[in-house]
C-alpha cells in the first residue's frame, strides 16, 4: 500500500501469488476473499510455483515427489490465463483448491480436470499440465511474485501498491470483521519502516471448513 490511502470508495488492488497444491496459501486466500467483504479491497490472483522455486533444492524424497506432481495444476492455470482470460484465474483457483484441501483429492489430475468443468472452461486444457508452453510465463509471475519478498519464502507473496509480504500464514481462515482487523494489522506493520518478521511456531495443521 503507498503512503496515501485509497480515495472513499475506490477500491485498492490486492495481487495476491499462489500455488494450487500449498494448503497454507489456500487459508491465506480464503482470508483474503473475507478481507475484500469488509474493507475496500479487490484482489488480483497470480501464480507463482513451488516446484520452480524449489528445483534445485536437496529435498526429502516425499517432497521432491510432490513438487514434480506440482507443475500441473500451475500450468493448467497459467495456460488458462493465456487462453481466456487473467479474470479466470481466481475461480479457477478455488475450484482447484477447493478440491485438492477440504476436499482432500490427491489426484492432481482429477482435481483440476473436475475444476475445468466447474468453471466452464475446456477439458482439453488439461493437457496443458504436461506441456512446457508457457513455462515462460510461469517463471515470469513466479518471479514477479517472489522478487517482491525474496528467495527465502514461499506462496503465498502478498502486495498492495508498494508493500509486499509473505503470509500471513493462519488457520483457520478469519471471517467477517475478523478478517479485516488482521488485514488492517497485517499492512499495519508491512508497512513500518524496517520491519521484517513477525513469527512463531507453528502447532496447528490447516482447518478446513
Amino acid at each position: 500500500m503507498t503512503a496515501a490511502a485509497a480515495a472513499p470508495g475506490v477500491k485498492e488492488t490486492v495481487d495476491f501469488w499462489f500455488d494450487p497444491v500449498c494448503p497454507w496459501a489456500w487459508m491465506t486466500s480464503r482470508w483474503i476473499l473475507e478481507t475484500e467483504k469488509v474493507r475496500d479491497i479487490e484482489v488480483r490472483w497470480h501464480v507463482m510455483s513451488l516446484a520452480v522455486l524449489n528445483e534445485d533444492a536437496d529435498l526429502p524424497e516425499d517432497y521432491r515427489s510432490l513438487m514434480d506432481r506440482a507443475w500441473g495444476p500451475v500450468r493448467v492455470v497459467i495456460a488458462a490465463a493465456e487462453k481466456h482470460g487473467q479474470d479466470i484465474i481466481g475461480k479457477l483457483y478455488t475450484a482447484i483448491g477447493t478440491r485438492v484441501h477440504p476436499g482432500g483429492e490427491k489426484d492432481l489430475t482429477v482435481a483440476v480436470s473436475q475444476a475445468l468443468e466447474e468453471v466452464g472452461l475446456p477439458a482439453e486444457l488439461i493437457d496443458y499440465a504436461s506441456s512446457t508452453e508457457f513455462d515462460q510465463k510461469l517463471r515470469a509471475s513466479h518471479a514477479d511474485g517472489i522478487d517482491r519478498v525474496g528467495q527465502d519464502f514461499g506462496t503465498p507473496v502478498v502486495a498492495v501498491g508498494d508493500t509486499a509480504f509473505f503470509g500471513p500464514v493462519v488457520t483457520p481462515a478469519p471471517k467477517g470483521e475478523a478478517a479485516g482487523k488482521l488485514w488492517d494489522g497485517v499492512v499495519a506493520v508491512a508497512q513500518t519502516p524496517g520491519f521484517y518478521e513477525l513469527k512463531r511456531t507453528r502447532d496447528a495443521d490447516p482447518q478446513f471448513d
